[in-house]
This record gives C-alpha cells, sequence and structure tokens, in this order.
C-alpha cells in the first residue's frame, strides 16, 4: 500500500514539474508571438512609407536625369549672369587699386623744405639788420638759388607723375564704392589690419568656390561620360566592346555625385554673410575710403605746392640779376610834384583873374577847366603812387627785406605800418573842399571829391606825440574793417598837412544817412530797425573780434544806406576809449548811451559798446522814451511802451550790466532771425 502511495507521489511531482516547464514554454512562446508582432508592423509602417515615397518622389531614371537638368540650368544662368560682379569683388579690386597704385610724396619735396627753411632764415636774418649787411644779402642770395634748383628738381619729378589720372581714377572708385554701400556710415577709427584681414578671407572664400566649381565641373564630366559610353552601347548600327556591366557601373554614384556638387554650388552661390563677415567688408570698405581721402589730400598738396613753387620760380627769375628797384616809385613821386606845381600855379592864376577889376569869365572858365584836368591828372598819379607801394611792400614781405633800407625816401615801412592808408603825397589845397558847417560842431569837416566818389574829409589837430597815436589806431581800425568791409565805414586814405598842424582821415560821404539825419525826416518803420540794427551788430561784432572797442556809438556815428544796410560809423583816433566815451554826444533823444559802469570808473569795452547799441535800439522804436534805465538793479522796466516780445526780451539783455549780451550772441536772438542783411 506504501508502495502504491510512494508511486502516485512521484508521479504528482513529474506532472507539476512537466506542467512547469509547459507553462515556461508557453510565456516562451507568447514573447515570441509578441515579438513576431511587433516587427510585422514595423514592416508594414516601413513598406506603407516606401510606397509613399515611392508614388510622391519617384525614383526613376527620367526623374533623376530631369531633375538634374534643372539645376545645371539654374547653375548655368548663375555662372553667366554673375561671373565676378559682387560686392566684395569690386571692394577686393579697388583696394588693389588703392594699394598697389598710390603716388608717394616725391622724394625731392623733402629738399625742397629745407632749403626753403634755410631761405626763410636768412630773410629772418636780414629783416632784423637797420643797416644793409653786404653778407647777409650774399647768404640770402645762395640761399635763394639753392631754393630754385630745389625747385627745379621738386617740379622736374611731379611732372613726371600721373597725378590728374590717379585723381580721376581714386575719384570714379570712390563714387563706386559709395554708391555700392551707401547704407554704410563712415567712422573714423577702424582696425589696423582690415585689408589684410579681409584680403585673407576673400581669399579662402575664393579658393572654396574654386574647388567648390571644379567638383562640380568634374561631376558633370562624369556624368558626360556615361552618358556617352550609354550611347554608344545602344547604338545598333556599330559595334562596341562596351558591355552591360560597363554601362550599369556606378550609374548611381554617377547620379549622387553629380547631384551633390550641383547642390553644393548652388548653395554656395546663394549664401549671406554672417554678422562677422559683414563687419568685415565694412571695415575693409572704410579703411579703403579713408585711404582714398589720405591720397587725394596728398595729391592735392602735391599739386598746389607745384603751383606755388612754378609762380615762386617764375616770380624769383626775374630778379636774378639784381633785387627790385624803386625807381618806378620815384618817377610817379616826380610827375606828382610836377602836377602838384601846375595846380598850384593855376589856382593863383584863377584868383588873379578873379581878383581883377574886369572879369574875363571865358579865360576864368577855361582855367577852371585846366584845375580840374590837373586835379584829376593828380590823383590819378597818386592812384598808381599807391600800386607801386602795394607792389614794393609785397616784395618785401616775400623776399626783399631789405629795400626800406635801400630806398630810405621810399618810406616803406611807413606806409605798412599804416596798413596802406598813409599817403603822403595828398594834402589839403589839393582838394577843392567845402566846409560842412552844420556837422562840424567837434572838428572841422570838408566835403568833395576825390578819384570820382564823394567823399568827407575829418580834420583832427595834432602834434608829433598825437599824429603818431593816431595814425597807430587808424591802423587798427582799417585792418578791422577790411576784413568786415560791408559792416563798417572804410577808411580810404590818411595824410597830413604839409602847411598846416592838421591830419585828414578821408572817409565816403553818406549824404543824410546818419540814424539821426534819418529819424528827423523820415524815421525808419520796424522792420527798416531790424536790418539796419543787424548790421551794426554785424559791424560791432567784427570790431570787437579785432579786441577794438569802439566806445563813440551814438546816432551820428551809425548809418543806415538805402535804409536797410547799417554801418558802423568810424571814432576819434586821436583821442583814447575813455576820451570818446564822455563825449556830450553819447547820447540819442533823452536816452542816455554812456553804460552804467562806465559811471563808476570802468574802462570802455565791448559791453559798453553793447550797452549803447541796445539804447539806440530803444530809441529807434521809442524816440520819446524818458524814462530811467535803473540796470544796476537788473530789472529794466519797459512796461506801457508797447513793446514786441522779442524785442522786450533783447533790451532787457543788453542794458542789464551784469548778464549782457555780446555782439555775437544779440545777433543771435529771436529779434535779429530771418533777418537778410
Amino acid at each position: 500500500m506504501r508502495e502504491v502511495i510512494n508511486d502516485k507521489d512521484m508521479e504528482i511531482k513529474k506532472l507539476k514539474e512537466e506542467g512547469s516547464a509547459i507553462q515556461q514554454h508557453a510565456s516562451l512562446l507568447g514573447q515570441q508571438l509578441e515579438e513576431a508582432k511587433l516587427e510585422l508592423q514595423i514592416l508594414k509602417e516601413s513598406y506603407d512609407k516606401t510606397k509613399e515615397t515611392e508614388h510622391n518622389h519617384p525614383t526613376t531614371v527620367a526623374n533623376r536625369i530631369s531633375q538634374l537638368a534643372k539645376k545645371v540650368v539654374s547653375l548655368r544662368k548663375l555662372r553667366e549672369s554673375n561671373p565676378c560682379s559682387t560686392d566684395e569683388d569690386h571692394l577686393l579690386e579697388s583696394i588693389t587699386i588703392i594699394m598697389n597704385y598710390r603716388i608717394p610724396m616725391p622724394l625731392s619735396s623733402e629738399r625742397l623744405d629745407l632749403a626753403g627753411k634755410a631761405y626763410d632764415q636768412t630773410l629772418e636774418n636780414l629783416r632784423g639788420c637797420q643797416t644793409v649787411i653786404e653778407s647777409l644779402v650774399n647768404i640770402r642770395n645762395e640761399a635763394r638759388g639753392a631754393l630754385l634748383a630745389a625747385v627745379d628738381d621738386f617740379l622736374q619729378e611731379v611732372d613726371k607723375l600721373p597725378i590728374n589720372e590717379r585723381l580721376d581714377r581714386l575719384k570714379e572708385v570712390a563714387s563706386s564704392l559709395t554708391a555700392m554701400f551707401s547704407s554704410v556710415m563712415l567712422v573714423e577709427q577702424t582696425e589696423e589690419c582690415s585689408f589684410e584681414r579681409f584680403c585673407e578671407w576673400k581669399g579662402h572664400k575664393q579658393q572654396k568656390i574654386k574647388n567648390v566649381r571644379k567638383a562640380t565641373d568634374e561631376a558633370l564630366l562624369a556624368l558626360s561620360s556615361w552618358a556617352t559610353r550609354l550611347s554608344k552601347f545602344s547604338c545598333l548600327m556599330e559595334k562596341t566592346s562596351l558591355t552591360e556591366e560597363d554601362v550599369a557601373e556606378g550609374v548611381d554614384e554617377i547620379l549622387m555625385n553629380a547631384d551633390n556638387a550641383l547642390c553644393e554650388e548652388l548653395r554656395t552661390k546663394s549664401s549671406e554673410q554672417d554678422d562677422q563677415e559683414r563687419k568685415m567688408v565694412f571695415n575693409a570698405f572704410n579703411k579703403a575710403m579713408q585711404g582714398i581721402q589720405r591720397e587725394q589730400c596728398l595729391l592735392k598738396a602735391i599739386r598746389q605746392k607745384y603751383e606755388l613753387n612754378t609762380k615762386f620760380k617764375q616770380e624769383i627769375q626775374q630778379w636774378q640779376s639784381g633785387p627790385p628797384k624803386a625807381e618806378d616809385l620815384f618817377v610817379v613821386k616826380k610827375r606828382i610834384r610836377s602836377l602838384r606845381s601846375q595846380l598850384r600855379w593855376k589856382l593863383v592864376e584863377v584868383s588873379c583873374l578873379e581878383e581883377a577889376e574886369e572879369l574875363d569869365l571865358p579865360e576864368i572858365l577855361k582855367k577852371k577847366e585846366e584845375i580840374a584836368e590837373t586835379r584829376n591828372a593828380l590823383f590819378q598819379e597818386i592812384s598808381h603812387e599807391k600800386k607801386q607801394y602795394i607792389m614794393l611792400c609785397d616784395l618785401m614781405k616775400r623776399g626783399f627785406p631789405e629795400l626800406p633800407i635801400i630806398y630810405p625816401d621810399a618810406d616803406i615801412n611807413g606806409y605798412m605800418s599804416s596798413a596802406g592808408l598813409l599817403m603822403k603825397s595828398l594834402d589839403r589845397d589839393m582838394f577843392d573842399a567845402d566846409p560842412m558847417r552844420e556837422l562840424s560842431g567837434r572838428r572841422p569837416l570838408l566835403s568833395t571829391d576825390f578819384q570820382g566818389q564823394k567823399i568827407v574829409l575829418k580834420c583832427y589837430a595834432v602834434d608829433e606825440e598825437s599824429e603818431a597815436k593816431m595814425l597807430e589806431q587808424a591802423a587798427q581800425y582799417h585792418r578791422a574793417q577790411q576784413q568786415n568791409p560791408a559792416t563798417t565805414v572804410p577808411l580810404l586814405a590818411l595824410f597830413c598837412g604839409k602847411s598846416d598842424p592838421l591830419a585828414y582821415i578821408m572817409v565816403p560821404h553818406y549824404s543824410n544817412g546818419s540814424l539821426r539825419a534819418i529819424q528827423k525826416s523820415s524815421p525808419l518803420s520796424s522792420s527798416e530797425i531790424r536790418k539796419v540794427m543787424k548790421g551794426v551788430a554785424l559791424g560791432l561784432q567784427g570790431l570787437h573780434a579785432a579786441s577794438l572797442t569802439h566806445a563813440s556809438l551814438h546816432p551820428n556815428n551809425v548809418f543806415a544806406i538805402g535804409r536797410e544796410k547799417g554801418i558802423v560809423g568810424d571814432y576819434d583816433f586821436s583821442k583814447t576809449p575813455e576820451q570818446r566815451v564822455s563825449d556830450s554826444g553819447m547820447v540819442a533823444g533823452s536816452i542816455s548811451l554812456v553804460a552804467p559802469e562806465l559811471k563808476q570808473g570802468q574802462p570802455p569795452s565791448p559791453a559798453s559798446d553793447m550797452y549803447a547799441f541796445g539804447g539806440i535800439v530803444l530809441w529807434l522804436h521809442v524816440p520819446d522814451f524818458s524814462g530811467t534805465l535803473e540796470s544796476e538793479r537788473q530789472n529794466v522796466e519797459f512796461s506801457g511802451l508797447g513793446l514786441d516780445a522779442r524785442l522786450h526780451e533783447l533790451l532787457s539783455k543788453l542794458l542789464i550790466s551784469s548778464t549782457r549780451l555780446s555782439a555775437s550772441e544779440a545777433l543771435k536772438e529771436d529779434y535779429f532771425i530771418s533777418v537778410d542783411v
């Protein structure tokens, strides 16, 4: 019984082991089934995708050839239309022109400069001498000879340089670059190695393009060779040694290589610059433009130096045999003396005829006509004399400082020190002058004609000391006036009487042109006042820029030409600014034109001139103004006068001592804006 039970246990145990093994095998089969299902799903998806791809992108030979053909056509158009015309290529070509064909400063230029400095030093040595030293003159002449030799070398070297052609070429390059890079702003600072970096980068890029083009050409050549083999193999009219393997071998690779090469070149052609590359190109452009501008300046300097030295050579060569002479001046002076004697004699003759008991009117008229002709001839010779002085002074400045010492009788230094104002040949008795009694309250004024122009002679009583002082102040004013000729009264001449202790200043005659005369007869309108006073402000601006204080600005000394052009009159050159400003004429109506600070003992200044200017402006707009200008309290009050707001603001800034406007600042005020002078 026990054996039976043991056998059953063993059987049950065996069955359990078999069941476990079957269960494990079933699990393994299930896992294999799942893996098979997943693999099937992947194959289905791959099949569907392949089918769809084949449907949308057929891979027939005809389609591949068609796509290749389109790319070949596109690339052919790109190569034909753009062989070498990019901005980068043009910039590289321009850099080559700028760098390789530059014209440097001629080597002879430095030698010319050294010779010029040596020559200038010899002139300075001569200017410092009070007597002519022959050795210094000889040294100067030797230096001049060396300079002329250096000038010849320089001119000959420059003659061989294509300066004008180079300037034209640079202008052309600059214009084309500017048009091509019009959006690029030029900067002052650029990287030092801009050209080198750009050229290196452009060289790499060109090499890359060259390699890509070579690869494309080789790939298309391989495709063309295959097509030739196919054509020969397919021709049944001729025998061929080609086999099907020869035709089919490497077809896919040939087509793929051709497609890749075409795509690469098309992609290279259409690629754009990145930020770093654009910056590199723009830096090279900036440096190219700076190089063009520098060379243009250099070439223009060479050309200007050539012209100056050509003129210098022409001028100096005429004096190689000896220095200039003043004989022509002395000849003119001799004619002046002769004409002056004739004029005096004819005046005496007329005087005798007029005092005779029986007047011979025809003879008197004839003599007066002769006097007029003689006077005109005399004035004409005096004009020639001035031209001779101008020529001699110019020669003295440019290379012959010994002339005043060689010709002391010519008094060249006296003419130069007066800025060309002093005319010693003139005298009072040469003029047929009439006294201007109505305007001669402070000094005699004479009205007459000089060389066809109506002029006024202002007479000043002077001694030797005051004459020198007057001449100095007149010369200062004359130099300042020549810098601003339209806004200040010009001085035509200055001379001293030979038979009286008087000095005469010659100025144009502005008949009834002073502000006082105009306001008395026909007052200016508001718009005319603005125009006239803007011109006066410009005149004061010029005088103040020359460090001159007028100190005599009043309605009798300001003129309105044509009621629109305002000019500042001259002043008493025999007086100091302190003496001029204390004159009783410094009033406009009831308005004192003397600034408050002057009453406190301060010296006249440009600020005090502007106070007088402001007072005149107020008087012109309000002739009957009778108030007080309490500028010390910084609160000038114009209420009740009906002034324009801009005029009110201007007057407030002119009639306050501590914050008074300068002439330049006044011209920027709204009151004067948009006024044409």
